[in-house]
């Protein structure tokens, strides 16, 4: 994204590599100000009720209308784990106890790394908001898998599955590249 002008004074900025630095990068021309640009933090859950997993169908781009777990972009001066916890009170409205990081994924082609946490529904209540159309929990037979918005939530619903099977939830990181339909 080329940045036009400074944040700092609003001065025209110039596209260079700084000194001691080894990117291109945007840089004002007046103060010393560089626009860093940087991935985005995607923070969110798998939201487990007895042997259930809280899904939501997504009401908003992209993917609208396909099934996900809840998740969003972390929030400046939010932790990650209140990030997960947020996403998923704002998108099914259920209130949930953060476990422990399970899986992280680089998702590099798209500037992103997604913060997938296991997580305990702290009661049954859920339902829709405006970012999600339907909320339902879902045994694992029942899973959408024809309907699922994302390959980053794919494959951590495959790999808690099988986890839950042997019943150690071992933390990963993990690599989705933009030809890949499935990572085994």
């Amino acid at each position: 994204m080329e940045i036009n002008f400074c944040s700092y004074c609003g001065a025209p900025m110039e596209e260079k590599i700084p000194v001691d630095d080894d990117h291109m990068r945007s840089v004002c021309t007046q103060c010393p100000h560089v626009h860093y640009e940087n991935p985005k933090v995607v923070v969110g859950c798998i939201p487990v009720f007895e042997d259930k997993i809280l899904m939501c169908k997504r009401n908003i781009e992209p993917r609208k209308g396909k099934w996900t777990l809840p998740a969003g972009y972390l929030e400046n001066k939010e932790s990650v784990q209140d990030g997960a916890a947020r996403e998923t009170l704002e998108e099914t409205r259920a209130h949930v106890r953060i476990l422990e990081l399970y899986r992280l994924f680089n998702i590099v082609f798209v500037d992103q790394i997604y913060m997938m946490f296991r997580a305990r529904m702290e009661d049954e209540i859920f339902g829709p908001t405006s970012e999600s159309s339907e909320v339902r929990l879902f045994k694992e037979a029942d899973i959408p898998w024809d309907e699922i918005a994302f390959e980053v939530i794919r494959q951590t619903l495959v790999d808690f599955f099988k986890d839950r099977k042997k019943g150690a939830y071992a933390f990963k990181v993990r690599d989705i590249k933009p030809d890949q339909t499935r990572i085994q």
